[in-house]
């Protein structure tokens, strides 16, 4: 009778041990999916940041190229009226 119930207890502890331990792989490969999601959905967004990086610098790089260009017309623009001065005229 003792040896029936050690081997009952001992099947059903292993058989308990077998669902537990399913249970924690089906848990597992459900956080591991969630996080491939999660990653792939990662990678996407870095690969979309990094066009827009792109564009924003070759946008920043051309406007400084026009920055360039307007601050020497300016300066031309200024050296050629910086000679002439008009009198001012007086009221009498």
């Amino acid at each position: 009778m003792t040896r029936t119930n050690t081997w009952a207890i001992l099947t059903a502890t292993a058989v308990l041990s077998l669902l537990l331990t399913a249970c924690k792989d089906t848990k597992t490969l459900q956080e591991n999916e969630q996080l491939k999601a999660k990653v792939a959905e990662l990678q996407k967004e870095n690969g979309q940041v990094g066009n827009d990086l792109e564009t924003m610098t070759a946008a920043r790089d051309e406007l400084a190229k026009e920055n360039t260009k307007l601050k020497a017309e300016i300066k031309s623009l200024k050296t050629k009226h910086s000679g002439k001065k008009t009198a001012s005229r007086k009221h009498h």
